[in-house]
């Protein structure tokens, strides 16, 4: 998969995806992450990647002409009807569809370039939704200075996704919300910390046991603290 990231500051992602799992999957090739900057795209001496609202209106809004020129160059055209096969373009967006783990199954299962474009200001000229995305992508109902901090979580929920990408196989299968459930709680050494001790079941050897254990307690936990997910 190929990831080639928006950005008027390209240097907030440095060194950003040089760790852990997105670091082994780049080392394997198994994902290409590119950063662009917006910059680069315009045509005027200043560079300007913003200007002021039409109607009026606090803040300024991200101009229409580089992002255009960006997707054009690492598309190879600016109609969203044209895009070759496996192709999303993404805006970080507050105004997004809620970012969930099916949707970072459908990325990595779908895709195979991936443009992400990260707003900023009041927002990006509507053209851009209108004619370049195919997906806006929020991750969670707050508001943020701008969308990088977004491409970054939603590059990680991606990437781990991806065929190859984890240790085990079972990893991202057994994670949380992949059957609408929180996952269950964990444990390691040692046996006794403190005065609180490992569940004797997970000590059993008894996999069936142990996995019934788990999934009971899966079902506790999300009626505890995510009960709108059972619905």
């Amino acid at each position: 998969m190929r990831i080639d990231v928006l950005t008027i500051f390209p240097e907030f992602f440095k060194e950003v995806f040089d760790f852990g799992i997105i670091r082994r999957a780049r080392a394997v090739k198994i994902v290409e992450i590119n950063i662009c900057d917006i910059r680069s795209f315009t045509t005027d001496k200043h560079q300007k990647t913003d200007d002021k609202p039409f109607g009026g209106g606090d803040g300024m809004v991200m101009k229409a002409e580089p992002i255009f020129r960006a997707v054009e160059q690492l598309v190879g055209t600016w109609k969203r009807e044209n895009y070759p096969n496996g192709t999303r373009v993404i805006l970080l967006s507050p105004q997004g569809k809620p970012l969930k783990q099916a949707i970072a199954k459908e990325f990595a299962d779908e895709a195979n370039h991936i443009v992400l474009i990260c707003g900023r200001y009041e927002g990006v000229d509507e053209r851009v939704n209108d004619a370049l995305v195919t997906d806006e992508i929020s991750i969670g109902d707050y508001v943020l200075s701008g969308g990088e901090p977004a491409a970054i979580v939603l590059t990680d929920a991606i990437v781990r996704l991806l065929p190859n990408a984890l240790g085990s196989e079972t990893s991202a299968v057994n994670d949380s919300f992949t059957e609408s459930l929180l996952d269950c709680p964990h444990y390691t050494n040692p046996r006794e910390f403190r005065g609180m001790e490992v569940p004797e079941v997970l000590l059993s050897g008894n996999h069936a046991l142990i996995e019934r254990w788990r999934k009971a307690k899966a079902l506790e936990k999300t009626e505890r603290v995510r009960k709108d997910l059972l619905k």
